[in-house]
This record gives structure tokens, C-alpha cells and sequence, in this order.
């Protein structure tokens, strides 16, 4: 861009052009804005041939008459188009037309031409055409689409295109050189032309075609067809060969198939009985034989045990079978009847079943009930796989593991009861059952973890005892030997025997924790609840007037000495000799609830405020 302050006789290229200094803004004018919800261009750039004069006059409000300006035309469909375009007013609206042409055939002395019947589709949405053929079975032609849909060019000028005003019924519809007769068009074309105001030709049939009643067509039924029988029909036609004897077996029993249920009572070393399906073709007397394979039989699936062919009741198995003098004898759907037995190849197989179309053809040809055969049910293949013993290595469930899986999943841990239990730890005093003297003066803490049922045991020791303290045994699960299940919290109570690693510990008492945790929780430790116990005593005041007076007599019964106090052994061994028989958890239970300064004596009065207290509360 030249600047304003240079002479213009400095030539405009390159070197010559300088910078403007003047210019301040530098950007592109927009030339798109949004009004109203719609993009329109702006036209404030555009230059008009106008009187600056009258411009200014229009600028302060003058009312002058606009000469000589040009003016735009109108703009028309702005918002709504006033005419719809094509491709939207015929939107899947398509003429469909019923059309044939003749096809010439020089190959056959038989006939001249044959008459091919098809369907003209116009879519007026894009003026293309589309035709198609119908398919007809065996007709031994290509059909289908027979022109893709496209503009077609008219024969006489190859720029211009057939129209909906050239096809009408009666006329000729010429197409690359191949010449359609329009007959019939549907509904829907007739109101088209109706409602467009162009009369339709009446409609015309289509012709007969000469050669029909001449052309003996065979019905191939068959997919894919037998070539070797439409050759032979071919050479009968043409009288050229010998008749095929199965032409009218094949068709009057094509796509026939009996089905048969057979059974094979394998008697070898891995045989059994084995199931299999035989299918007989009534079109050509073949049979094919299906094996019925089960999931996990330990077998090598195989599809078919005899492939599609004539099955001969005594197969002659010679290296030539076709040069063979002897006449073999082949199964018939008469010798294939329910209960029958039939040999294949060495194997002797028996019907037990058939299906419902076999069934039923039976019972029109043959006019017999094929009633089945119910075969004794299989002896159920149970094996015993016996678990490996456990391997030394990690957790009997790692183990487990390894035989379940070839890719060892670690054990499920029960998160729930984790979270919920994992604060609670229940701690016993121990001894150790032993036969060696020394083991008596040995003191053990066991500590049972509710979050996971895992144990730890420590040894506590004196000093100068000769033995170091400290941990026994790490911590992680036991197992009991009786029930070979895992120690859960309702195994541990006082006096019970806990074997763990090869030792018996006998729990001798619990600290206050775990005391308090068994009373919170009577479902799992019945023998905590004061409530139980009571219950187990109370069961002598029948012979009583009142429950006062038994509780009376039972106090002065337990203290043999008379001294007012009842010391744990007169507890226990009073409790025994009245037949009420308590569990040794039992009764440090009831001795914790009745001893409440914890000096080892109950007294009168706090066995009897305690009793008074349960009794109030139930």
C-alpha cells in the first residue's frame, strides 16, 4: 500500500512500498452479523452512486424524494419459501410402473424371444431411475436389479434427461437401446397424475408369451442345484441321452428329510452309549448320520459319523466299488421304523425316536404310529476328586487356591466384619497343659482378634525364671480339631481347652474388657448373661411357695460356715450338690455380678441385691 505523502511518480512494486504511518487499525472488516436469531452479510461496505448532498438532507431528517438512486430489488422466499423445492415437496414420493421387454434367443431352435417382466421406479424427488427385475425360481437367468438408480439420458440428445411427463401407460421407454412397454402403474401414480392434471393411457396386459406351453422348465427346488440331473434333463430335450430315472423321485420328494434318534451301544473299553442323528433323503434315498456331542464328555467333538450317501444294509467294501458284479441292497424308509435295527458300516444302531414331521409322514404313507422308546436312563458319571492336603504355604485357603484355579485368586476377606470388629480384642488368661512339670508354673496372654478370628498367644515370665518372655506364637488363625473349622469369639470362654500349634491352653479368666464385650453380647456368649444363668437356678424353686423363700434357703444352703459371706469354692461346689450344673464361664460369671467390691466373697446382702436388681428388670 502506497502512503499518502509520497509522490506518485514512485512506480508501485516491490521495494517501492512503505509503511503508512496514518493507519491506526489494521484488522479485517466483518462482513457477517447476527439479527434476529439469523445470520445475514452486512452491506455497509458496499459503494452506491449517491448525491453526497442528498445524502445529508436524508441524514437530518429532510423529507426529499429519492431520485436517480438505485434501488435493490426485493428479496424474495426470506423467511418462509414461497415455493418448496423440489427435493423437499417430492420427498420419498415415487411412480412406480409394471413394464416388460422382449429379449431375443438365438441359441435355442425351440423359440425366438422370451417375455421379461419388470418394475420402472421414478423418484421425483432427483428425477432418477430405477428397475428391477423379479426373480423367478430356476429360471436359469440373472435377475434382480437391472438398472441402478440414475438419470437417464434420452436416446435422441445425451444432455437431456427423461421426465415424469414422458412415461405414461402404452408407451415405449427406450434405455441404453433396450426398448420397455409401460402396462400398468400403481395407485399412488395414478392420483399423481391426477392431481397434475395428465390423463392417463389405459392400462394394457401383458402378452402372451408362445414358447411357454414349449419350454419345459424343471423345478429346481435345490440350493444350490444338482448339475447332474439338469444336464440329463438337457440331453432328454434335446434327445440326446438316455432318461434320468431319479428326475421323478427328485421332484416329488425334494427338501423331504426324515429324521431318525438312534442310539450305538459302544461296547469297547472307552465306548458307552452314544447318540446320533440320522437324517434319510427321500429325494435321492441318501442318508447322512449326525453325531449329538455334549459339553465336557471328555471326547473329541466330530461333526458327522457318515456323510450324505446310500447306506447298504450289507456294504460290499471292495478298492473299486463302482466295477463291483454285486448288487448291493440300500435302507428304504420301510426298514427304518422305530425298534428296528440298522447297521452302519460294523456299527448296530437302534431307533428309539423320531421327529414330528417323520411322525406324521408315517402316519399318511405307511399309515403307522411311530410311537417312541424310552431308554433306560445313563448311570450318573460322578468322580471323586479328593483335595490335596494342605502344602505348608501361606493359609490353607492359598492352597485351596491354586487346586481350584490355574490362576489363584487371593482369598475373599470379609471387609464388613473388619471394619465393624476390627476394635475388639478379647485377651484371656492361659495355662499350658502339659505332662512336664515344669509347664504348671508357666503363665500365658491369649488375644483373640475379632476383625479377622486370628490368635496370638505371649508368654509372660518372671524374672530369673530361665525363660524369655515375650511373644509365643504369631498371630493368625487356628483351626479346631473337632470340627476342623477356624476358632470363632463363641470358642473362647473360661475353662474351655483351645488347641493351637500343637498345644492345649486352658483359659483360666478374661479382663474386664472382654467381660463387659461377652455381657453386650449374650446371642454370641450365652453363658456372659446373668439373665441365663438365673435361669438355670431358678429352675429348683418349684418346690417352693414363693421365689423369696427359695432365695432365702439357697443362701443359708451355700454358706457352710455360717460366717455371712460365700467364698467361690462354697458357690460352685454348693451349686453342684443341689444339681444345678453350670459351666465354669457360668460361674465366674455369676461371681463377678454378685462379688461387687471384688474382695472374692459374696455377702448376704449383695447375693441378694443382685438378685433383686435381674428380677426387677425382668
Amino acid at each position: 500500500m502506497q502512503p499518502k505523502n509520497l509522490p506518485n511518480q514512485l512506480p508501485f512494486l516491490p521495494g517501492n512500498v512503505y509503511q503508512d504511518p496514518t493507519i491506526t487499525r489494521y484488522h479485517k472488516t466483518q462482513l457477517l452479523g447476527v439479527r434476529d436469531g439469523a445470520i445475514l452479510e452486512k452491506t455497509t461496505s458496499l459503494q452506491e452512486n449517491v448525491n453526497p448532498a442528498l445524502l445529508s438532507s436524508l441524514r437530518e431528517g429532510n423529507p426529499l424524494k429519492l431520485t436517480g438512486i438505485p434501488q435493490r430489488k426485493p428479496q424474495e422466499n426470506d423467511a418462509i419459501p414461497k415455493i418448496a423445492p423440489k427435493w423437499l415437496k417430492y420427498d420419498k414420493q415415487v411412480l412406480q410402473f409394471n413394464a416388460y421387454f422382449q429379449e431375443p434367443v438365438v441359441e435355442n431352435p425351440n423359440e425366438n424371444y422370451r417375455v421379461r417382466k419388470c418394475i420402472i421406479y421414478y423418484y421425483l424427488d432427483d428425477d432418477t431411475v430405477h428397475i428391477i427385475e423379479s426373480r423367478v425360481e430356476n429360471s436359469g437367468i440373472p435377475q434382480g436389479i437391472f438398472l441402478k438408480r440414475h438419470k437417464v439420458p434420452r436416446p435422441e440428445d445425451a444432455t437431456a434427461h427423461y421426465q415424469w411427463q414422458d412415461l405414461n401407460l402404452g408407451s415405449n421407454l427406450n434405455v441404453y437401446g433396450r426398448v420397455f412397454r409401460i402396462v400398468d402403474c400403481d395407485d399412488f401414480t395414478r392420483r399423481f397424475f391426477s392431481n397434475e392434471g395428465v390423463a392417463l393411457n389405459p392400462p394394457e396386459s401383458y402378452p402372451d408369451d408362445p414358447f411357454a406351453k414349449t419350454r419345459a422348465m424343471i423345478n429346481m427346488k435345490q440350493n444350490p442345484p444338482d448339475l447332474a440331473e439338469h444336464k440329463n434333463y438337457i440331453e432328454v430335450m434335446l434327445k440326446g441321452g438316455r432318461p434320468n430315472k431319479n428326475l421323478e423321485s427328485f421332484l416329488k420328494n425334494d427338501r423331504i428329510v426324515l429324521s431318525y434318534s438312534i442310539v450305538w451301544e459302544d461296547r469297547s473299553y472307552d465306548g458307552g452309549d452314544k447318540f446320533y442323528t440320522l437324517n434319510f433323503f427321500l429325494s435321492d434315498n441318501s442318508v447322512e448320520v449326525k453325531e449329538i456331542n455334549e459339553q465336557n464328555n471328555g471326547k473329541t467333538p466330530f461333526p458327522m459319523l457318515l456323510k450324505r450317501q446310500k447306506l447298504a444294509k450289507t456294504p460290499i467294501l471292495t478298492h473299486c466299488p463302482g466295477m463291483s458284479l454285486k448288487k448291493e441292497e440300500f435302507y428304504t424308509p420301510e426298514d427304518l421304523l422305530i425298534g428296528a435295527r440298522i447297521n452302519i458300516f460294523g456299527r448296530e444302531c437302534m431307533i428309539y425316536d423320531v421327529d414330528a414331521a417323520t411322525r406324521e409322514w408315517y402316519k399318511q404313507v405307511f399309515e403307522n404310529e411311530m410311537n417312541p422308546i424310552q431308554l433306560r436312563k445313563p448311570r450318573a458319571n460322578i468322580t471323586y476328586q479328593p483335595v490335596p492336603p494342605y502344602n505348608g504355604y501361606g493359609t490353607p485357603e492359598d492352597s485351596l487356591g491354586s487346586v481350584y484355579s490355574l490362576q489363584p485368586k487371593p482369598p475373599k476377606i470379609d471387609m464388613k466384619k473388619m471394619f465393624k470388629q476390627d476394635m475388639h480384642i478379647l485377651r484371656f488368661d492361659a495355662k499350658l497343659i502339659s505332662t512336664e512339670p515344669d509347664d504348671e508354673s508357666r503363665k500365658f496372654i491369649i488375644s483373640f482378634y475379632c476383625g479377622d478370628d486370628t490368635i496370638q498367644v505371649y508368654e509372660v515370665c518372671d524374672k530369673n525364671s530361665g525363660r524369655i518372655g515375650g511373644k509365643f506364637m504369631e498371630r493368625k488363625k487356628h483351626q479346631n480339631p473337632v470340627n476342623r473349622d477356624y476358632y470363632a469369639e463363641k470358642d473362647f470362654l473360661i475353662g474351655r481347652t483351645i488347641f493351637l500349634g500343637g498345644f492345649k491352653f486352658q483359659l483360666l479368666k478374661a479382663d474386664e474388657y472382654t467381660e463387659r464385650y461377652m455381657e453386650d453380647n449374650p446371642d454370641i456368649f450365652p453363658e456372659a448373661s446373668l439373665e441365663n444363668v438365673l435361669r438355670k437356678i431358678k429352675k429348683g424353686a418349684t418346690k417352693y411357695k414363693n421365689l423369696q423363700e427359695y432365695v432365702i434357703n439357697l443362701i443359708q444352703y451355700l454358706d457352710k460356715n455360717g460366717d455371712g459371706g460365700i467364698s467361690f469354692e462354697e458357690f460352685t461346689t454348693g451349686l453342684k450338690s443341689m444339681n444345678i450344673f453350670v459351666t465354669n464361664h457360668e460361674e465366674h460369671t455369676l461371681m463377678r455380678r454378685f462379688d461387687k467390691n471384688g474382695d472374692g466373697v459374696v455377702s448376704m446382702e449383695e447375693f441378694y441385691n443382685t438378685l433383686a436388681e435381674v428380677y426387677d428388670k425382668q
